[in-house]
Protein backbone atom coordinates (compact mmCIF):
# COMPACT_ATOMS: atom_id res chain seq x y z
CA UNK A 1 0.00 0.00 0.00
CA UNK A 2 1.50 3.42 -0.90
CA UNK A 3 2.58 5.58 1.96
CA UNK A 4 0.73 8.82 2.42
CA UNK A 5 2.54 12.13 2.64
CA UNK A 6 1.64 12.14 6.32
CA UNK A 7 4.06 9.22 6.73
CA UNK A 8 6.95 11.07 5.12
CA UNK A 9 9.51 13.51 6.44
CA UNK A 10 9.16 12.54 10.06
CA UNK A 11 12.02 14.07 11.98
CA UNK A 12 12.91 13.85 15.61
CA UNK A 13 15.61 15.26 17.82
CA UNK A 14 17.54 12.48 19.49
CA UNK A 15 17.53 13.66 23.06
CA UNK A 16 15.65 10.66 24.47
CA UNK A 17 18.67 8.37 24.46
CA UNK A 18 21.29 9.22 27.06
CA UNK A 19 24.30 8.44 24.84
CA UNK A 20 23.01 10.17 21.71
CA UNK A 21 23.59 13.88 21.36
CA UNK A 22 21.04 16.44 20.25
CA UNK A 23 23.16 17.29 17.22
CA UNK A 24 21.58 14.25 15.53
CA UNK A 25 18.29 13.93 13.70
CA UNK A 26 16.09 10.96 12.78
CA UNK A 27 14.11 11.02 9.53
CA UNK A 28 12.07 8.72 7.33
CA UNK A 29 12.19 11.16 4.41
CA UNK A 30 13.38 9.08 1.43
CA UNK A 31 14.75 12.23 -0.19
CA UNK A 32 17.37 12.51 2.54
CA UNK A 33 18.83 9.05 2.03
CA UNK A 34 22.46 8.98 0.92
CA UNK A 35 21.92 6.02 -1.40
CA UNK A 36 25.56 5.78 -2.44
CA UNK A 37 26.76 5.71 1.15
CA UNK A 38 24.11 3.20 2.22
CA UNK A 39 24.99 0.94 -0.70
CA UNK A 40 28.69 1.09 0.20
CA UNK A 41 27.95 0.29 3.85
CA UNK A 42 25.84 -2.73 2.99
CA UNK A 43 27.67 -4.08 -0.06
CA UNK A 44 31.18 -3.55 1.31
CA UNK A 45 31.03 -3.48 5.13
CA UNK A 46 28.05 -5.50 6.36
CA UNK A 47 28.26 -9.25 6.91
CA UNK A 48 24.80 -9.93 5.42
CA UNK A 49 24.77 -7.99 2.15
CA UNK A 50 28.35 -8.19 0.85
CA UNK A 51 28.27 -7.85 -2.90
CA UNK A 52 24.67 -6.64 -3.11
CA UNK A 53 24.30 -4.96 -6.49
CA UNK A 54 23.37 -1.32 -6.79
CA UNK A 55 20.25 -2.34 -8.72
CA UNK A 56 19.13 -4.75 -5.99
CA UNK A 57 19.85 -2.09 -3.37
CA UNK A 58 17.79 0.54 -5.18
CA UNK A 59 14.89 -1.86 -5.68
CA UNK A 60 14.94 -2.86 -2.01
CA UNK A 61 14.95 0.79 -0.90
CA UNK A 62 12.08 1.61 -3.25
CA UNK A 63 9.95 -1.22 -1.83
CA UNK A 64 10.60 -0.45 1.86
CA UNK A 65 10.19 2.07 4.63
CA UNK A 66 13.60 3.65 5.12
CA UNK A 67 15.03 5.45 8.11
CA UNK A 68 18.17 7.42 8.80
CA UNK A 69 20.07 9.22 11.50
CA UNK A 70 21.77 12.39 10.31
CA UNK A 71 24.36 14.80 11.67
CA UNK A 72 22.42 18.01 12.11
CA UNK A 73 25.53 20.19 11.53
CA UNK A 74 26.49 18.87 8.10
CA UNK A 75 23.56 16.64 7.06
CA UNK A 76 25.73 13.54 6.74
CA UNK A 77 23.91 10.25 7.13
CA UNK A 78 25.31 8.26 10.06
CA UNK A 79 22.95 5.28 10.25
CA UNK A 80 20.31 3.45 8.23
CA UNK A 81 17.51 0.93 8.78
CA UNK A 82 14.94 -0.55 6.45
CA UNK A 83 11.56 -2.12 7.19
CA UNK A 84 9.53 -4.31 4.88
CA UNK A 85 5.89 -4.43 5.94
CA UNK A 86 2.32 -4.90 4.82
CA UNK A 87 1.54 -2.07 7.24
CA UNK A 88 -1.10 -4.12 9.05
CA UNK A 89 0.14 -7.41 10.50
CA UNK A 90 3.86 -7.99 9.93
CA UNK A 91 7.17 -6.19 9.46
CA UNK A 92 10.73 -7.26 8.87
CA UNK A 93 13.49 -5.00 10.21
CA UNK A 94 16.67 -5.28 8.19
CA UNK A 95 19.79 -3.58 6.86
CA UNK A 96 20.43 -1.82 10.17
CA UNK A 97 23.83 -0.17 9.93
CA UNK A 98 25.70 2.52 11.85
CA UNK A 99 28.74 4.12 10.22
CA UNK A 100 31.98 2.87 11.76
CA UNK A 101 33.03 6.39 12.77
CA UNK A 102 29.68 7.01 14.50
CA UNK A 103 29.58 3.86 16.63
CA UNK A 104 29.68 4.05 20.40
CA UNK A 105 27.52 7.18 20.60
CA UNK A 106 24.13 5.50 21.12
CA UNK A 107 23.12 6.04 17.50
CA UNK A 108 22.03 2.43 16.99
CA UNK A 109 19.84 2.59 20.08
CA UNK A 110 18.35 5.92 18.97
CA UNK A 111 17.72 4.57 15.47
CA UNK A 112 15.87 1.46 16.65
CA UNK A 113 13.94 3.48 19.24
CA UNK A 114 12.66 5.84 16.54
CA UNK A 115 11.95 3.06 14.03
CA UNK A 116 9.89 1.20 16.64
CA UNK A 117 8.04 4.42 17.52
CA UNK A 118 7.20 4.95 13.84
CA UNK A 119 5.81 1.42 13.55
CA UNK A 120 3.84 1.49 16.82
CA UNK A 121 0.73 3.21 15.36
CA UNK A 122 0.37 0.37 12.84
CA UNK A 123 -0.46 -2.15 15.57
CA UNK A 124 1.63 -4.85 13.91
CA UNK A 125 1.25 -8.32 15.37
CA UNK A 126 4.86 -9.32 14.71
CA UNK A 127 8.13 -7.63 13.79
CA UNK A 128 10.94 -9.98 12.84
CA UNK A 129 14.66 -9.64 12.27
CA UNK A 130 17.85 -11.64 12.20
CA UNK A 131 21.14 -10.66 13.77
CA UNK A 132 24.49 -12.31 14.33
CA UNK A 133 25.86 -9.82 16.83
CA UNK A 134 23.33 -7.28 18.15
CA UNK A 135 21.00 -9.36 20.30
CA UNK A 136 21.42 -7.04 23.29
CA UNK A 137 20.41 -3.99 21.27
CA UNK A 138 17.20 -5.57 19.99
CA UNK A 139 16.30 -7.09 23.36
CA UNK A 140 16.01 -3.53 24.71
CA UNK A 141 13.05 -3.10 22.36
CA UNK A 142 11.23 -6.33 23.18
CA UNK A 143 12.80 -8.66 20.60
CA UNK A 144 13.58 -12.15 21.83
CA UNK A 145 14.45 -15.53 20.34
CA UNK A 146 11.52 -17.31 18.77
CA UNK A 147 9.48 -19.49 21.10
CA UNK A 148 9.03 -22.05 18.35
CA UNK A 149 11.82 -21.56 15.81
CA UNK A 150 10.93 -24.89 14.23
CA UNK A 151 7.79 -23.22 12.83
CA UNK A 152 9.83 -20.74 10.79
CA UNK A 153 11.33 -21.61 7.46
CA UNK A 154 13.27 -19.73 4.82
CA UNK A 155 13.91 -20.28 1.16
CA UNK A 156 17.36 -19.01 0.36
CA UNK A 157 18.00 -17.76 -3.15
Amino acid sequence: MPRSTADLDTTADLDTTPDASTDLEFSDDPGRLDLERIHAWLAEESYWAIGRSREAHQAAVAASRNYGIYDRANGAQLAYARVITDGVTFAWLCDVFVATEARGRGIGVALIEQVMASLEPLGLRRIGLTTADAHGLYERFGFRPLDQPEQWMARMG
